[in-house]
């Protein structure tokens, strides 16, 4: 069984991998954390330049994964990562169904402010266009 869990640097995300290595232990994890090009904020990319915003990003997920790393060598699971591109809810749903990905995991919702307000709407799209069963995770 293949799960793909989706991590960002909120407390559902990481409930949601929790879940899954506590859950699965047997499972093939594969943590897969979106950045979204779109996302940015007015100033900071007129300040720092938007390579160098992607660059920061890519630095922040590079950390996320080894702290997925880390938290399944203490439940002795090995997990895969991989880095994605575009609107969080799609690059998931399209990692799902152009690899062999048994269940998909996501927290109720992210991180904080406005994205925390649209519910969970990344893990609602999610759950709605996934072609395989998607556990939401509190």
């Amino acid at each position: 069984m293949e799960l793909l869990v989706g991590l960002d640097e909120s407390a559902p995300s990481w409930a949601a991998l929790e879940y899954a290595l506590t859950e699965h232990p047997e499972a093939d994890i594969v943590v897969v954390h979106v950045v979204d090009p779109s996302e940015s904020g007015y100033g900071e990319a007129a300040h720092l330049g938007s390579e160098t915003i992607r660059d920061r990003r890519r630095k922040r997920a590079t950390e996320l994964f080894e702290r997925a790393r880390r938290r399944g060598a203490e439940h002795d699971v090995e997990i895969g990562t991989e880095l994605l591109t575009g609107q969080p809810a799609a690059a998931v749903v399209e990692y799902a169904s152009e690899r062999d990905v048994d269940r998909v995991v996501v927290g109720s919702h992210g991180r904080s402010g406005v994205s925390r307000v649209l519910l969970g709407s990344v893990a609602e799209r999610i759950a709605r266009r996934s072609p395989v069963p998607v556990t939401i995770v509190r």
